[in-house]
């Protein structure tokens, strides 16, 4: 397969001195991709070095043809067009100047032979459920799904040779999944997807990994890489115990032979003592002893290091890989403890004590809406469902994650937060989360939408007194799937209440909710089975 995107040393670091990828040689081929790793392996980073987003250290980036990128920030340019997020702005503008009788040459070269983009833009809202949405309408009146979904819909509309797509799964429910995955398997031209979605791995033909500062591509989906890596693993795991009994074999046996050559050193120096034999007998004896002891240690030293060589070896082959630490504040909430009244229609539901409520229901309905509503506790809309808080300890982990400060270290968000906190403090805690060493004090906005989840979470695990109600909105996106298990496990020890929105279904079911809640287009909110296998709303 030809390359795509090739990889010549590449290196880059932040300007503290982080050093993110060093003297990386890889490529990309033509085709379909998912680059998997965990969090802050340098998924993020390398995307926007390959689209040109960022500088290399050293190193350079070699593509075929112009490169698109969706990066996983896309849903927090709130002050963005339809137009912008399509990316097609420059393009609409010269098509209307031209229209207008401006013949500048520039115009038609930013034009070039998108005559149709308007009509075509059209046709990509239309497949969104976006028919009648004008270009000029803003982001932030849009869902978080219907944003990414917009956004990948626009480079599919440039028609780049390349494309990059960081995390397109965020915040879409299980139709736009669907739909999604549809939209990807009919790309046109090379295109690289970041995400920690198995199901859109799956339809992809390579999968590549970074790890450990290294990138090795299969050649299959990411179901066949995972049974492989699993393969790989458990044959390095069982040459480790090998390796490791051969090492214990080769300790008895030096251990044994010092003890056999101490106990002829006893007896040749009783024998010397008690002269049984002329000195220059025993003389030449003892140096015989000793020749042959020294030859016998030697041998036994070779064997053990090269013992203990093979067991370094075959451990380097079996991963170690970190995860989160996540131990969620006690609040010590009353089972019989009123936390807050949702309201949707004519029916209300109460959250009390430590109850896990989900919502769920299709995008655009206003889950997110509602969720800030209760949160900043503004009085609801019109025709639209609504909530209530009854306490004024809730932590609130936003969809878009825009409760962070963009140029202030992740330290320096938290201490915002909680100014009572030292630095060591907040230090631990980030390291607790993975969060460690300089990373703590570069910008939040360069680091990864995992990372940055990460900062967030440790504001509301710092906040004092803990909160009784924790409101997640999407609260896996962008985690790997090691975090997403840590996540589940901490949450489900809670012993405070939660109110979460997620369309990740299996993290849905692990996370065993008290109720689920569905929310309609008419501001209507009724229970459904927890134990259900489907997203209501969604088909």
């Amino acid at each position: 397969m030809p390359s795509a995107i090739t990889l010549h040393d590449l290196s880059f670091e932040w300007p503290d001195g982080t050093v993110v990828l060093s003297g990386l040689n890889a490529t990309f081929g033509t085709g379909r991709t998912g680059l998997v790793g965990d969090n802050g392996t340098g998924k993020s980073t390398l995307l926007r070095l390959v689209a040109g987003r960022l500088s290399p250290t050293a190193g350079a980036v070699v593509t075929t043809g112009s490169v698109g990128h969706l990066p996983q920030t896309v849903t927090l340019t709130r002050e963005a067009t339809l137009a912008d997020l399509l990316g097609i702005t420059p393009k609409v503008a010269a098509l209307h100047a031209i229209e207008a009788g401006d013949v500048d040459e520039q115009h038609f070269e930013t034009l070039g032979d998108d005559w149709d983009i308007e009509s075509r833009a059209a046709a990509a809202l239309a497949e969104v459920g976006l028919a009648d949405a004008a270009l000029d309408r803003r982001v932030e009146q849009l869902s978080g799904g219907e944003a990414v979904l917009v956004a990948t819909l626009g480079l599919r509309l440039l028609r780049h040779p390349v494309t990059l797509l960081d995390e397109p799964t965020n915040n879409l429910d299980r139709d736009a999944r669907a739909r999604l995955r549809a939209i990807v398997r009919a790309w046109p031209g090379t295109l690289v997807v970041v995400s920690h979605d198995t199901a859109l791995l799956d339809v992809l033909d390579t999968t590549a990994e970074l790890h450990t500062g290294s990138l090795t591509t299969f050649g299959g989906p990411y179901d066949a890489w995972r049974r492989h890596l699993d393969q790989q693993q458990a044959a390095a795991a069982q040459a480790v115990r090998a390796a490791e009994q051969t090492l214990e074999v080769e300790r008895r046996r030096r251990q044994e032979a010092e003890v056999k050559l101490a106990r002829r050193a006893r007896t040749a120096q009783t024998n010397r003592a008690n002269k049984k034999a002329a000195k220059i007998v025993m003389n030449g004896r003892a140096s015989d002893a000793q020749n042959a002891a020294g030859k016998l240690r030697t041998g036994l030293d070779d064997r053990l290091q090269d013992a203990q060589a093979t067991h370094a070896a075959a451990a380097a082959h079996v991963r170690t890989d970190q995860h989160v630490s996540l131990v969620l504040p006690d609040p010590d909430v009353p089972r019989g403890r009123r936390i807050a009244a949702l309201q949707g229609g004519d029916r209300t539901f109460v959250v009390q004590g430590p109850e896990r409520v989900v919502l769920v229901g299709p995008n655009g309905v206003g889950k997110s809406t509602l969720l800030r509503q209760l949160v900043e506790r503004r009085n609801p809309e019109p025709g639209r469902a609504s909530g209530r808080l009854e306490t004024d300890r809730v932590g609130y982990l936003p969809q878009r994650l825009d409760d962070l400060d963009d140029d202030l270290t992740a330290v320096e968000n938290i201490r915002l937060a909680a100014p009572a906190l030292d630095a060591g403090t907040v230090r631990n805690q980030l390291g607790r989360l993975l969060l460690r060493g300089d990373s703590v004090h570069r910008p939040v906005s360069t680091l990864s939408g995992g990372e940055r989840f990460r900062v967030s979470l440790a504001r509301l695990l710092l906040r004092q007194p803990p909160a009784q109600l924790l409101v997640l909105d999407e609260p896996t996106n962008n985690l790997d799937v090691g975090t997403v298990t840590h996540l589940v496990e901490a949450l489900a020890a809670f012993r405070g209440a939660l109110l979460v929105v997620s369309h990740d279904d299996a993290f849905v079911r692990r996370l065993d909710p008290t109720t689920v809640l569905a929310l309609d287009a008419d501001g209507g909110l009724t229970p459904v089975d927890p134990a259900a296998d489907a997203e209501p709303g969604t088909g």
